[in-house]
C-alpha cells in the first residue's frame, strides 16, 4: 500500500527519526567516493601538461557540485527519513525530492532482516528490511541504533507471529 486508505490503515507521517549517527554514516560514504575523485584529479591536473586546463574545470566542477551535496544530502535525508512500527503495521518515510510513503501491514510481512554493513558497524548502525507480499518491494529503515533495531526486528517477529494472515 503506497496511497491513501486501505484495510483501515491510514497513510500518515511516521513518529520516529533514525538515529542521529546516520548522518555521519553518509558523510563518511559521500567521503569515501568525492575525496579519491577529487585527489585523482588533482594528481592528474599537476602532472599533465597538455590536459591541465580541461582536468582543472573538471576538478572545479566535481568539487563545486559534489562537496555541497555531501554535505546537505545527508541533513536532508535525515530529515526526510521516519518510521515507525505499530500492532497493525510499519509506516516508512523516505526519498530526496520525491518522497516515498510505505505502509507494510502486519498480515503481508513475510521477512524481517537485519543488515550491518563495514560502516554501519563502525557507527553502531543498521538497516532493518521488511519483505512483503508487495509488488513495490521491501520496505526498509536505514540508519536505526545496532540495539534498536534488534529490539525492532523482535518487536516484528513477535507482532507478525501473533497476526493471523499467511502474509500472500
Amino acid at each position: 500500500m503506497t496511497q491513501g486508505e486501505t484495510r483501515g490503515l491510514r497513510l500518515r507521517a511516521p513518529e520516529h527519526q533514525i538515529d542521529r549517527r546516520a548522518r555521519l554514516w553518509w558523510w563518511t560514504q559521500w567521503a569515501l567516493c568525492l575525496v579519491p575523485l577529487l585527489v585523482a584529479l588533482g594528481v592528474l591536473t599537476s602532472l599533465i601538461e597538455p590536459a591541465r586546463t580541461g582536468l582543472a574545470i573538471a576538478l572545479a566542477a566535481v568539487a563545486a557540485v559534489g562537496v555541497p551535496t555531501a554535505v546537505l544530502l545527508p541533513l536532508w535525508w535525515y530529515h526526510v527519513h521516519r518510521w515507525e512500527i505499530t500492532d497493525e503495521a510499519v509506516y516508512t518515510r523516505t526519498g530526496l525530492l520525491w518522497q516515498e510513503w510505505r505502509i507494510a501491514p502486519m498480515s503481508r510481512i513475510q521477512t524481517v532482516d537485519t543488515q550491518r554493513g563495514p560502516l554501519e558497524r563502525l557507527f553502531g548502525l543498521a538497516t532493518v528490511t521488511v519483505t512483503t507480499a508487495s509488488a513495490k518491494g521491501a520496505v526498509t529503515i536505514p540508519g536505526l541504533d545496532h540495539a534498536r533495531a534488534a529490539e525492532v526486528v523482535d518487536q516484528l517477529t513477535r507482532t507478525t507471529q501473533a497476526t493471523p494472515g499467511d502474509a500472500t
